[in-house]
């Protein structure tokens, strides 16, 4: 008897992907600069939301990293709001960064490189390439976590958005684009025998 195939779950258009993702760091930053910190980060939550929201209605999934980020933006920034106090927004990326470096790394060290988990469709490394790519951005994130606090508690409020609109963004671009030769030398279908260790 023929099996069926699985069904490919629905995927955004990577051009929408980056603006969903991007957009509403872009509308923090204007927001910040035109109104202040707090309204900054009411429209960051509602437009974070929006673009989960959208994301999910083109989809039906929600990748569990979102949700994740989705929780700690909602606590993070709803203290910021009903307290009135932008440490708690300032902390945010850092929480955000360490968890997944830790867990990046946490899961290595267990002998479970959870990249290969949630980029497994993407990729199709080796064994030794999942491990290496891991380990590059658990300890990518574990330093986006020092930036962050060293730039928010040495520079103003508005060096501090500045800095995570036009710097974490670059940054992790250029990161992840310095991943291509680990991609091409670890891939498991193209160079199998000569990318093992």
């Amino acid at each position: 008897m023929a099996t069926m195939p699985a069904t490919a779950k629905p995927q955004l258009h990577p051009l929408l992907k980056v603006v969903l993702e991007i957009g509403p760091l872009i509308l923090f930053f204007v927001a910040n600069a035109r109104f202040g910190i707090f309204a900054g980060t009411a429209t960051f939550m509602a437009a974070f939301l929006a673009a989960v929201a959208a994301s999910y209605a083109l989809t039906r999934h929600l990748p569990l990293m979102t949700m994740i980020s989705g929780g700690i933006v909602l606590v993070f920034g709803g203290l910021t709001l009903i307290l009135q106090d932008a440490t708690f927004i300032k902390l945010k990326p850092t929480i955000i960064y360490l968890l997944f470096g830790g867990v990046l790394l946490g899961g290595l060290a267990l002998g479970r490189p959870l990249l290969s988990v949630v980029f497994d469709s993407v990729f199709n490394l080796t064994e030794p390439g999942w491990r290496k790519l891991t380990l590059r951005w658990g300890l990518f994130f574990l330093a986006l976590a020092a930036l962050n606090e060293i730039v928010w508690r040495t520079q103003t409020t508005d060096v501090w958005v500045s800095f995570k609109v036009f710097g974490v963004l670059p940054l992790t671009f250029v990161f992840a684009a310095l991943q291509y030769p680990l991609l091409t030398k670890f891939d498991a279908g193209a160079h199998a025998p000569a990318s093992e260790e």
